[in-house]
């Protein structure tokens, strides 16, 4: 099992993380809203601002103050995505 920092040293497990997402469009703000009402939430700004939105195969929610693509890059996910853009060409 491979744990991700998340910030403040916070960790989730990368093979629970479905989506990294901004929380600026009203879809992702939606989701978090309903998410706070279920108590499907997970804080791990430390009073911060929230900057990435992990969902994860739960349905929970767990907010992160660094950036999705900082969190992208922790789980290997840039280097994935590069790869299948090569076998594609």
């Amino acid at each position: 099992m491979k744990l991700i920092n998340i910030g403040f040293g916070n960790m989730i497990a990368a093979e629970r993380i479905v989506a990294v997402v901004s929380p600026d469009s009203a879809p992702v703000k939606r989701l978090v809203q309903e998410a706070r009402d279920a108590k499907r939430i997970v804080d791990a700004t430390q009073g911060r601002r929230t900057r990435a939105v992990i969902i994860t195969d739960s349905d929970h929610v767990v907010l992160s103050a660094i950036q999705p693509e900082t969190v992208a890059s922790r789980t290997g996910g840039r280097e994935l995505a590069a790869q299948t853009e090569e076998k594609e060409i």
